[in-house]
């Protein structure tokens, strides 16, 4: 498991989503907030910084690919996590600005596993 506290912010439209995953990572002792949509993050992100950000790609107003741009280029020490059932395996899917990728409906083991290797990735250079 992670052994550093993590400020995680979720953001996703599916409530269910983010209740499932904070409660998840509340259980292992990570600060976690959440917010519905991309908009709703950046307001999240200016009151707090957050370690990481885990979104969704697909979100009404502004989607997780615009959010993930924005926080790229105006919060760059923020880790990014997209995540999305559009999209499957591993891979980060092309025109996502993100350090890695979850696949909604995967094993949870595989996001602890990606939050596992964030604080060691090597970020890429925009």
């Amino acid at each position: 498991m992670l052994d550093t506290k993590v400020k995680l912010l979720i953001a996703d439209d599916e409530i269910s989503i983010r209740l499932a995953m904070s409660e998840l990572f509340t259980e292992f002792g990570h600060s976690v907030r959440s917010a519905a949509d991309g908009l709703a993050a950046l307001i999240e992100i200016r009151k707090e910084i957050p370690d990481v950000l885990l979104s969704d790609l697909n979100m009404p107003g502004m989607s997780g690919f615009e959010l993930l741009s924005a926080v790229r280029l105006s919060f760059p020490s923020i880790h990014l996590i997209a995540m999305s059932g559009a999209f499957t395996g591993e891979a980060i899917p092309l025109g996502v600005t993100a350090d890695a990728f979850y696949q909604k409906g995967a094993r949870l083991d595989a996001l602890l596993k990606i939050m596992e290797s964030l604080p060691h990735m090597a970020r890429p250079i925009y």
